[in-house]
């Protein structure tokens, strides 16, 4: 793991036509939780949640009749992060962090072999608390990653982790191979040195609200009718942010800047406040920046 400083300090430069605020930077395992300056939104721990609940990548979490499940291997860390809504059997999102470190290509995708499950069972979740079977095959819906096979290649291991059902959420084809395969690729073509240090990403559909959900299966499966997702980048600038809202159905639209919002606008449509772990006057300034600004520092114009 990388090591962190414990202070963070400001500092406002002009980026061509675009304002942006820069926060001095290093690593993260350092900075979550360690920060000296305001932050009245953040994460608290629990007797019953996780120390990485104060990571960067990490939302508010909702608490009650919800578990937070972090999924790791020795040798890369945490793989990825996940809320899951025991009443609901659904997840709400997925969380992660892309860096150099963990972003190495040391394995292939993921097929069952010798009995196994494609989609394991995620023993963390209580058996009363999801699916006895899993509830997508002949239900018409891919099973669609939230963190990607294709993120997680350090090893069998992790890559394993990403195809839990916990990980999973119903998509139809269309969509899952078309406009939110698109969004993932461009997500990875962020993942390069010269644009970040960090990537903190947080993904998901919608669960909470009746007329955000499409149906619910004969089976109990939650259909989201929207996908989102949040990401904020970290480099030797300091953060920007940008979000991802797209309607559920069969797209295979390749211009992704009209699926583009700030983070303010995502937090409004999900309920859900990402990022809350980032000082206050950091996460104002990055998340409630001009979307036509977000779209140029994220090159998607």
């Amino acid at each position: 793991m990388r090591s962190l400083k414990s202070l963070f300090y400001i500092r406002l430069l002009a980026f061509a036509i675009l304002p942006l605020t820069f926060l001095s930077c290093s690593s993260d395992d350092e900075e979550t939780g360690s920060s000296k300056q305001k932050n009245e939104n953040a994460n608290i721990l629990t007797a019953s949640t996780p120390n990485e609940i104060l990571r960067l990548e990490f939302p508010k979490i909702k608490g009650g009749n919800n578990l937070v499940i972090v999924h790791s291997t020795s040798k890369y860390g945490v793989t990825y992060s996940l809320e899951w809504d025991c009443s609901k059997k659904s997840q709400r999102w997925s969380c992660y962090e892309m860096y150099a470190g963990n972003s190495v290509a040391n394995t292939g995708r993921y097929v069952a072999k010798n009995g196994e499950e494609q989609y394991p069972q995620d023993t963390s979740i209580p058996k009363e608390y999801r699916f006895a079977q899993d509830p997508f095959y002949y239900s018409g819906y891919d099973h669609g990653h939230i963190c990607p096979s294709a993120d997680r290649l350090s090893s069998s291991e992790a890559n394993k982790q990403t195809f839990f059902l916990s990980n999973m959420q119903p998509q139809v084809n269309g969509f899952n191979a078309g406009i939110w395969e698109k969004m993932e690729e461009q997500v990875r073509t962020w993942n390069k040195s010269s644009f970040r240090d960090t990537l903190y990403v947080c993904k998901g559909g919608t669960i909470d609200n009746a007329d955000q959900i499409i149906t619910t299966t004969s089976k109990g499966l939650i259909v989201p009718k929207y996908f989102f997702m949040a990401i904020l980048c970290k480099n030797a600038l300091g953060y920007k942010a940008l979000g991802f809202w797209v309607e559920h159905k069969a797209n295979k639209d390749t211009g992704l800047a009209k699926y583009v919002v700030n983070i303010d606008t995502l937090e409004k449509y999900t309920g859900i406040d990402f990022f809350c772990n980032l000082p206050d006057n950091i996460e104002k300034s990055v998340e409630g920046l001009n979307v036509e600004n977000v779209k140029r520092a994220w090159g998607l114009q």
